[in-house]
């Protein structure tokens, strides 16, 4: 996928595609109803997956590591800032529930992929410990199994191509999830009512554009929304930073502590919610935060579906796709099934699948552009314990199987 029509280095033509794509898609979420029960997000990412695979967009550039490595991060803050960690801390525990059933059902996934699929693929002990822990904290958790159960390059960028395919697809069945008249009628779904009933106060609106509609905003509130977000992420870096260094890794005890203090989204997630909390005053007034934060996850939803190259998947790894889709598979019938006998709702159970799936960086996305805005909080909380359980879990995994 390097003889592209655009080329990696050709920055700036890449981020108008890619804003310009973006800007299309808050437009169809807006003004047709079949865009807004997709969402501008998956409209996003599927356009990225049609330009990657029409090799008119390179499958990697300088361009989407500044999204993943900035913009993201810029955008967690701004959408935190009317955050209560008071409310929030009460409406974790539940959902930290589903996410560990989440993550027993990846477990379970991981060993029957394996036991289906060990005579086909060389390896797969390691490539099993590695998804498993990929699939209870999210991408993080990736790099660190590989280099633990070395294994080989070519298998690691096989699964690397299989996963993020299958994650386009996952993203796109979670947001639809919603929509289905199934899942509707068998789980509570208030959120979504929420913002539907919003929807209905303008006519024919869809309920984005009524739930995005036009607000008050002042120049002074664009220069403290980005001066906050700016100063909260720098902070929250070097403190990552230093921690990760300062705390030894010689025991299982100390090394949980390092993972979790030295991970940057976990302190940037507390220091804004902290500041929401403790001056809603003079934060949670800042108009436009909400706005300019989704229009960045926009962006990052775009770069998911960069990587799905759907021909490197015919040619390299179509038994690892079909490996990541049981793991997947099984996980969500896990949360799903545990979510409906425990009274859980919708929004809930798709979110808590997310953030073993994708991570909490993926389940606060997909929070941010259904429009549940009070749960962003509560599941990058319990996400982020993903990055610590999950390592765990697969180098358990992947040693047991081996």
């Amino acid at each position: 996928m390097q003889n592209t029509l655009i080329s990696a280095d050709n920055t700036w033509v890449l981020w108008a595609i890619i804003s310009g794509w973006v800007a299309f898609s808050i437009y169809l979420e807006q003004k047709y109803a079949w865009a807004a029960k997709m969402s501008g997000a998956i409209v996003a990412l599927l356009g990225a997956l049609v330009l990657t695979n029409f090799n008119i967009i390179p499958t990697d550039a300088p361009v989407y590591d500044v999204i993943w490595g900035y913009v993201v991060p810029m955008a967690i803050p701004l959408l935190l800032m009317q955050c209560n960690i008071k409310k929030i801390w009460k409406e974790s525990g539940r959902m930290l529930i589903l996410f560990l059933i989440g993550s027993l059902g990846t477990t379970c996934g991981a060993i029957v992929a394996y036991m289906a699929l060990r005579n086909f693929i060389p390896g797969l002990a390691g490539v099993a410990g590695m998804m498993t822990g990929s699939y209870i904290g999210g991408g993080v958790n990736f790099a660190a199994l590989a280099g633990a159960f070395d294994i080989p390059g070519e298998l690691v960028s096989a699964t690397t191509v299989a996963d993020n395919l299958l994650m386009t697809l996952y993203f796109f069945v979670l947001i639809a999830i919603p929509s289905i008249g199934f899942f509707r009628k068998n789980y509570s779904h208030p959120y979504v009512d929420e913002v539907e009933s919003m929807g209905n106060k303008d006519g024919d609106a869809t309920s984005a554009a009524s739930y995005w509609g036009r607000k008050e905003i002042s120049l002074k509130d664009i220069a403290f929304a980005c001066a906050t977000s700016f100063i909260i992420v720098a902070i929250s870096t070097s403190a990552a930073a230093f921690l990760a260094e300062i705390i030894p890794t010689d025991s299982v005890v100390s090394n949980m502590l390092n993972a979790l203090l030295g991970n940057k989204y976990l302190i940037i997630t507390t220091l804004a919610m902290c500041v929401a909390t403790f001056a809603p005053n003079t934060f949670g007034e800042i108009k436009g935060t909400q706005e300019i934060g989704t229009y960045l996850i926009y962006l990052f939803f775009f770069v998911i579906g960069v990587p799905a190259s759907i021909m490197m998947i015919i040619k390299n790894s179509p038994l690892l796709l079909v490996f990541c889709t049981i793991m997947v598979l099984i996980n969500m019938l896990f949360v799903f099934v545990f979510g409906k006998i425990l009274k859980f709702n919708l929004e809930d159970i798709i979110l808590a699948s997310n953030a073993n799936i994708g991570g909490p960086t993926t389940a606060v996305a997909m929070a941010i552009s259904k429009g549940w805005i009070k749960l962003v909080g509560p599941i990058m909380l319990v996400g982020t314990l993903g990055y610590v359980i999950g390592t765990y879990l697969g180098i358990f995994m992947g040693n047991l199987l081996l």
